[in-house]
């Protein structure tokens, strides 16, 4: 069977309705783009950049109000001390493999400096999750020109999922992982706004994987499709990227990050020791400009209204992990090793019964 998306399987999550393509990118002004490293000589890589560009782009001189949460800190996402106490995000938000979180990062400071949108100094934002069982992590593959392709690939839109860009090498629930996005429109009472979700999956036990509340990672169990290892990696993780146009000040983002753990949970995630599991919120409802400096006019969702906005981030972020699973194709990498794709029919069958 083809590789598809959740929907298209006829399997829906949740019960907000999604934006027009299902996608972070259904939030205004954000863009989405991958750079894919595909190779076999010298060295095997399996691996790539994915980068999220808020305000078409513009987010380096229109700041958006953030926050972040950590689940289970073993992983990293860079410029979070500056982002937690200014409330702020500068920067695109890059995503890539452990080893090359930072020539990522540089990347985003030399496109500051390069295109003249630094103010004085840039702490960009870049988050990784572990490769290197399909990747040859130690030959650093990725360049500095390879993250600004990532960025100038920056579209609207439907977006590439499953082995893409920072997903390519990724695993997940012991299928083949990757990028996965969904998004919700949520209906306040000073109008409609829309939650989108984007994913890194590269996390979780085959036994604790759940589909809509169902058993899938035990009704597809390793003899109808192997497990890629005897005994896993110490290592997972995930990373949430979540975005809103709606007027949401920096402690109702935090609030909007911490919701990305009962999405991941309802999927079988369980925060393990060795998982970096880290989540951000961004929402471009209030114009932050870098440059002024007089009194900002601002506007915040009243907190009564925020149960629709933590609904669609589960959702979204549940839907975006299955999409991520959906979306990947088998492939065989590093030392030969293979991690097969979950098989849809399967999927459909333990689904629909």
């Amino acid at each position: 069977m083809t590789r598809a998306r959740l929907r298209d399987l006829n399997i829906v999550i949740g019960e907000l309705p999604t934006g027009p393509h299902n996608a972070i990118t259904d939030v205004p002004g954000v863009l989405v783009g991958h750079y894919t490293l595909l190779q076999d000589a010298p060295r095997v890589a399996r691996t790539g950049i994915t980068m999220i560009a808020p305000r078409h782009n513009q987010i380096w001189e229109n700041y958006a109000f953030a926050a972040y949460h950590s689940f289970n800190g073993n992983g990293e996402m860079t410029g979070l001390p500056w982002l937690e106490e200014s409330g702020m995000l500068g920067s695109a938000i890059g995503i890539t493999n452990t080893h090359q979180v930072g020539i990522v990062r540089d990347a985003l400071v030399r496109y500051s400096v390069e295109t003249g949108v630094i103010n004085g100094f840039i702490l960009p934002v870049v988050a990784e999750t572990y490769d290197g069982w399909l990747n040859d992590i130690d030959a650093f593959h990725l360049t500095t020109e390879h993250a600004l392709e990532a960025l100038r690939n920056a579209h609207d839109g439907p977006v590439e999922e499953g082995c893409v860009g920072g997903g390519t090498g990724m695993i997940c629930h012991g299928f083949k992982g990757g990028i996965g996005t969904s998004s919700r429109v949520v209906e306040a009472s000073c109008g409609p706004y829309t939650v989108g979700v984007l994913v890194q999956a590269n996390y979780g036990s085959r036994r604790h994987l759940r589909v809509n509340g169902i058993p899938v990672g035990q009704i597809i169990n390793e003899e109808q499709t192997p497990i890629p290892w005897r005994k896993p990696p110490s290592s997972s993780s995930i990373i949430v990227i979540i975005g809103t146009d709606a007027p949401l000040l920096p402690v109702q983002c935090k609030r909007l990050a911490q919701r990305a753990t009962a999405g991941l949970a309802r999927v079988g995630g369980m925060g393990h020791n060795g998982s970096g599991d880290i989540f951000l919120a961004f929402a471009t409802g209030n114009n932050l400009p870098a440059k002024e400096t007089g009194l900002r006019p601002l506007q915040m969702i009243p907190h009564t209204q925020m149960d629709r906005f933590f609904e669609a981030v589960v959702e979204a972020t549940e839907e975006s992990i299955l999409n991520a699973l959906t979306a990947a194709d088998t492939m065989t990498g590093f030392q030969g090793r293979t991690v097969h794709a979950i098989p849809l029919d399967a999927l459909q069958a333990a689904v629909h019964g």
